[in-house]
């Protein structure tokens, strides 16, 4: 079969389009969701705890976090998406969270692109992650590329996304996956920074993340399945008619994040774990702690706000802030820890 190519799209174009896509189209997963619906937190009356001095405070890769929440990787390499990442990061730093960026692939390949990914001087107290494809390392992309990119970006760590099914439906997609884990090990030995690994939405299970836990990643977000479809944002930037078709079979594909947070977390207990996909408030936050995760990611949630300014971005994140510290009052859980060990959180 041949590819369709779009070889005139350059990366920065791509990711302004997925942006666009993403605010302007229905691109969300069709009949599978997040399994948090299947979860409810049991009442407690009695809490004993002052809402007040409930601690959401938190620490990742040796950084201290206001709260445990982190901003996905989603976007940069073009004018308008290097704003975004201004916003968010803006927003980060206001309310203490940890920050994903978007594939820095683009500032690594064109110099004149990494103003978009640097945000450093926005939020100079959080833990900052720099993103590439791990496909990439079967196209070119070593360790030296890899340093580039946490240089750009002045990242804490350095993630690897997973995105299979997403290059396959993409135009310029880069589908040779074959013999990754080995040079993700090789990697994780080479960086002198935490290397994690995440999908793009459509989960990591325990066995893949049992895996690349032995190949030495520090880390591992589930990105599952319930938010963002990457194969419903490439329909829409397709003009092939038979690709087209073919992603709506895929709109259901992936593993609902809360079954990707508990088998990671049964598999490794102690490995750090983000929890990110279709999370859409703090109540979700709070059910992806409790089952295991230790930093609740939001993305496309925080897209619109981030569009609109930094002030509208955080006003969003306090909101879910709010929302989580109520659901620890309601159950009791006067702290993060004590909130990932709580037994009050039950199947439907």
């Amino acid at each position: 079969m041949t590819r369709e190519k779009n070889d005139s799209v350059s990366t920065g174009d791509r990711k302004s389009e997925h942006v666009r896509l993403c605010l302007e189209e229905e691109v969300g997963g069709v009949g599978v969701t997040t399994g948090f619906e299947r979860y409810a937190f049991r009442h407690n009356a009695l809490p004993e705890t002052d809402f007040d001095h409930i601690d959401l405070s938190a620490s990742f890769l040796g950084r201290e976090l206001r709260a445990p929440m982190l901003i996905s990787s989603m976007t940069g390499g073009s004018a308008g998406t290097g704003r975004i990442n201004e916003r968010l990061a803006e927003a980060a730093q206001m309310r203490g969270w940890a920050m994903g960026l978007g594939s820095v692939r683009a500032a690594v390949e064109r110099g004149e692109l990494a103003e978009t990914f640097k945000v450093r001087h926005k939020a100079p107290d959080i833990p900052v992650i720099a993103n590439l494809g791990a496909v990439q390392l079967n196209y070119g992309f070593g360790a030296d590329e890899c340093r580039r990119a946490v240089d750009i970006a002045e990242a804490d760590a350095l993630v690897l996304h997973l995105n299979s099914l997403q290059e396959v439906f993409q135009p310029e997609g880069n589908t040779n996956f074959a013999g990754l884990l080995p040079k993700i090990a090789k990697l994780c030995r080479d960086l002198d920074v935490p290397v994690g690994v995440k999908e793009v939405g459509w989960g990591i299970d325990g066995e893949t993340a049992l895996r690349l836990a032995e190949a030495g990643v520090a880390f591992i977000d589930a990105a599952g399945a319930g938010g963002t479809s990457w194969s419903q944002v490439e329909k829409f930037r397709s003009s092939d008619a038979m690709r087209r078709a073919a992603a709506e079979a895929f709109a259901g594909w992936g593993t609902g994040t809360a079954d990707c947070i508990a088998e990671i977390r049964g598999e490794l207990p102690h490995l750090p774990l983000i929890g990110s996909g279709g999370l859409r408030g703090g109540v979700d936050a709070a059910k992806a702690i409790a089952l295991g995760a230790d930093l609740a990611g939001f993305g496309r949630a925080l897209l619109g706000p981030a569009v609109d300014s930094a002030e509208s971005a955080a006003k969003a994140m306090e909101q879910a802030e709010f929302e989580l510290r109520t659901v620890m009052f309601g159950i009791g859980a006067g702290s993060v820890s004590e909130l990932q060990g709580t037994k009050r959180l039950q199947r439907r």
